[in-house]
Parts: structure tokens; C-alpha cells; sequence
């Protein structure tokens, strides 16, 4: 069995990728389906992964046994772009580390939702964007968005991007956590929307609600 995989990337660093991908695993698994989530690479921590670890929160996932060499197989101290906190670190960015992680999670589910670190355009190292390794790795792609002001043209930017490269989109998920400015924010949901569907027609549009999580 090999997995459905998907790449979840973001409009930008800030775009609610983490929360987004937590709730659409759960929303997956609510259909019968067994999903995995992996963070490709993860910066500002050490010897764990902080997206990871939300994602667990919102689809009600222990810990106790996380396999972080798979579900976050490159981890670098610094709260920067990949490519310089792995400079910090003095440890270069390994794709075939990251490779080989994912296709060990790929023989274990239905579907494994990568979850990317900031945009499509984010430097893994100083030759490599995301989007390079996405489009040569052939993975299909979801994209968080949201309400804020300016989210209008960071979304077409990304979309282009996304179209240019040749790139299948599987879901444009709004995230509706920064909804708050409500005037902004329901005309760009709704301008997405409309964009959206008519430059990719077989990407399905969800709404991502915003969850109630506690205090952990």
C-alpha cells in the first residue's frame, strides 16, 4: 500500500498551515480513511516537532510513541527559513533524509498530509525552493489561506505559482481562525472562492472552522 500523499503548503509563514492540516487529517479520518501527518521540516525547536504536536491535539493523538525520525525528520533550532536555520545549525537540509521518512510513513496509511514549513516559494537551502521539491517529488498540493487583509494577493500569487509549475491541487482550505475583521474577511473568502473555481474547477473549497482546544 502506497499512501495518497499531499503537500500542505500556505500563503505565507503565518497562514494557519499547523491548524489546517490537524483539522483536515481528522476530517480524513472521519471518512474511514487512516491518515499520517509529517511537518517536512521543522525550525525554532529541538528534538521535536511543535506542528506535530498540534496536529496530535486536534485529531485527539497521543504522543507517547510519536516517531519523530519519520513524522518530523529534520529538525533545526533556529525560528528562521529553512535554509538558514539549517546554516545556524551547521547541519545542511538532507531531502533524501526526508525522502526516505516519507515513504516509510506512505507504506503505513491512506493518505499522508505533508505539512510544508511557510510558502511555496520558502528556500530549503540556497538552490532549493519548496515548490522545487514538490514538483519533483510529483505531489499534489493543498493550500491554506484566509481572511486577513492582504491574504487576497498572497492566495492569486500562490495559485499562479501553483499553475505555472503545473501542479494538481487538491484543496484550497480557508482558514476561518484569522476571521477578525469581518467586513475583510468574508470578501476575500468569498473572492478566493470565486477565483478559485473558475482557474481550478476540480479543486474542492473548505472552510476550516476555528476550534475550541484548551489549555493543554
Amino acid at each position: 500500500m502506497k499512501a495518497d500523499t499531499i503537500f500542505i503548503s500556505g500563503i505565507d509563514t503565518d497562514a494557519g498551515k499547523s491548524y489546517a492540516t490537524g483539522w483536515l487529517a481528522a476530517r480524513l479520518a472521519d471518512k474511514g480513511l487512516k491518515v499520517r501527518t509529517q511537518k517536512f521540516i521543522q525550525t525554532g525547536n529541538e528534538g521535536r516537532s511543535e506542528d506535530i504536536e498540534l496536529h496530535r491535539k486536534i485529531t485527539g493523538e497521543g504522543l507517547a510513541d510519536e516517531p519523530w525520525e519519520l513524522t518530523a525528520p529534520e529538525i533545526y533550532t533556529y525560528p528562521a527559513s529553512p535554509h538558514l536555520s539549517a546554516e545556524i545549525d551547521g547541519r545542511p537540509v538532507s531531502l533524501a533524509k526526508i525522502d526516505a521518512a516519507r515513504e516509510r510513513l506512505e507504506a503505513t496509511c491512506d493518505v499522508l498530509l505533508v505539512e510544508g514549513a511557510g510558502g511555496l516559494m520558502v528556500p530549503v537551502d540556497r538552490d532549493t525552493l519548496t515548490i522545487d521539491y514538490i514538483s519533483s517529488r510529483g505531489l499534489d498540493v493543498a493550500l491554506v489561506t484566509n481572511g486577513k487583509l492582504g491574504s487576497i494577493s498572497h492566495t492569486l500569487l500562490a495559485l499562479e505559482a501553483i499553475r505555472t509549475r503545473g501542479l494538481r491541487l487538491r484543496w484550497l482550505l480557508y482558514n476561518s481562525h484569522f476571521d477578525t475583521d469581518r467586513i475583510i474577511a468574508e470578501d476575500a473568502r468569498e473572492f478566493i472562492r470565486s477565483w478559485a473555481s473558475l482557474k481550478f474547477p476540480e479543486t474542492e473549497f473548505l472552510i476550516v472552522p476555528s476550534i475550541e482546544l484548551g489549555v493543554s
